[in-house]
């Protein structure tokens, strides 16, 4: 036997199987859930381009997709198909190996941090719990994040090794977009993690059930910087300026072409349903069951299972077609008004939450409050005091509008006075 295969066995055996569960058990579970996770993974990444399309033709007036199978349903497969048959071009000019290596980078990162997320509750097995994650692991959420923040490379690699102008600054403006709106977004997860006091989903999860609220009532301002962060991350409207068709002609991925092309739409369309499940597990309870405290304590039998694991798949379409709500509905912001926005609006705001959170908190365990119902609805009525305070008093439709410009009023009336006063000249044609 190689030694290649005796440092995996030993790897193998060194792994820690799930609760009481035997080693071989364990291992036929994990690779089940693997072979299941992923493959419903890239089916709903397919089925999501088609969902895009048709929810288009839905707001829009049309009928999108309808020629190919009932209804337009396999529209994604005939989709592939036409992407594996195209030609792979490569631009004379190119980085040939960075040219390559650049999908792929954007690619993976999107299909690794599905393998935290939790997709139901345990399943009391007959050989022990199973999970309903691929890796149930201690930093959570933060794997997420460090993972997710790799993609960008992929994208700025094929801006540079493009050797094209429109695809340097689509990377240009999507490295500095993503380094500026994930410090936003690891700043409103602040206040979940004090919450919660760990770092794992399932902690998350099953302190949403203990308050008996969600955390988008318990921490609204968090949920609304996470949001308008998670939207900036995926370079979806309003802020998909790293691709801005009428300015930069797609952005990065100017020179790409089949597969290639391809993959890049596959890691945005994978990230914007890793976003929708981590904002319903974050801030909407994720696969909790209501109304009950069964599904918290341990494993649950497999009805349960599979009821817990309909409820987080219903809130993850949720909020697909939320993303795909918001592109149909809201224009481009201008890029002054993108940075303006994550520096100047949402940092300062999350540092001050985290520290009025933290206050609360501090207050609320001197007094000896529980967690529990009561405790969570003193955050409710906090969270309604600062969002009354943002929207009406601070920005009053100012700040957060995309048709907001730097001139005053006085600035904008004085302009209209000087294009009213001058005098209209007639065209030569005009008569007398």
């Amino acid at each position: 036997m190689s030694i290649l295969t005796l440092s995996t066995f030993a790897l193998l055996q060194a792994a820690t199987p799930q609760g009481d569960m035997h080693f071989w058990p364990w291992l036929a579970a994990s690779g089940a859930k693997l072979i299941l996770f992923f493959t419903i993974y890239m089916v709903g990444v397919a089925y999501t381009t088609l969902a895009e399309r048709k929810i288009s033709a839905w707001i829009q007036h049309r009928h999108g997709p309808n020629r190919v199978g009932p209804n337009g349903f396999f529209q994604p497969l005939a989709d592939g198909v036409k992407n594996f048959m195209k030609e792979e071009t490569l631009p004379p000019y190119v980085n040939k190996a960075m040219f390559i290596l650049a999908p792929m980078m954007a690619f993976i990162p999107a299909l690794t941090v599905w393998c935290v997320i939790p997709w139901g509750a345990s399943w009391a097995s007959p050989w022990g719990r199973v999970d309903m994650m691929l890796a149930d692991l201690p930093i959570g959420f933060l794997f997420i994040i460090a993972i997710s923040s790799l993609g960008v490379y992929g994208i700025v690699l094929a801006g540079w090794a493009s050797n094209n102008k429109y695809a340097l600054l689509g990377g240009l403006r999507s490295s500095a977009q993503m380094v500026s709106y994930e410090i936003s977004m690891g700043m409103s997860l602040i206040p979940v993690l004090l919450f919660a006091g760990n770092v794992t989903l399932s902690s998350v999860v099953n302190q949403q059930a203990s308050v008996h609220l969600w955390n988008v009532l318990t921490l609204s301002v968090a949920f609304l910087i996470y949001l308008i962060s998670a939207f900036a991350e995926t370079n979806r409207l309003p802020f998909d300026l790293p691709e801005a068709e009428s300015e930069l002609i797609t952005g990065y991925h100017t020179e790409y072409s089949a597969m290639k092309f391809s993959l890049f739409f596959i890691a945005e369309y994978a990230n914007m349903i890793t976003q929708s499940a981590m904002i319903a597990t974050l801030f909407f309870g994720g696969w909790d069951i209501p109304f009950t405290q069964a599904d918290n304590v341990g494993g649950v039998s497999f009805p349960m299972v599979l009821l817990s694991m309909g409820i987080m798949a219903a809130k993850t379409v949720f909020f697909v077609f939320f993303y795909i709500w918001v592109r149909w509905t809201l224009p481009r912001f201008r890029y002054d008004q993108l940075m303006s926005l994550g520096w100047k609006l949402l940092l300062p705001l999350a540092l001050t939450y985290i520290v009025i959170i933290a206050s609360v908190m501090l207050a609320l365990d001197a007094a000896g409050v529980e967690r529990g119902l009561v405790y969570g609805l003193v955050f409710l009525g906090v969270n309604v005091v600062i969002l009354g305070l943002l929207f009406l008093v601070l920005d009053r439709g100012r700040l957060l509008s995309p048709a907001y410009g730097r001139a005053s009023t006085e600035e904008l009336r004085r302009m209209r006075g000087i294009v009213t006063s001058r005098p209209r000249r007639l065209s030569p044609t005009a008569g007398d």
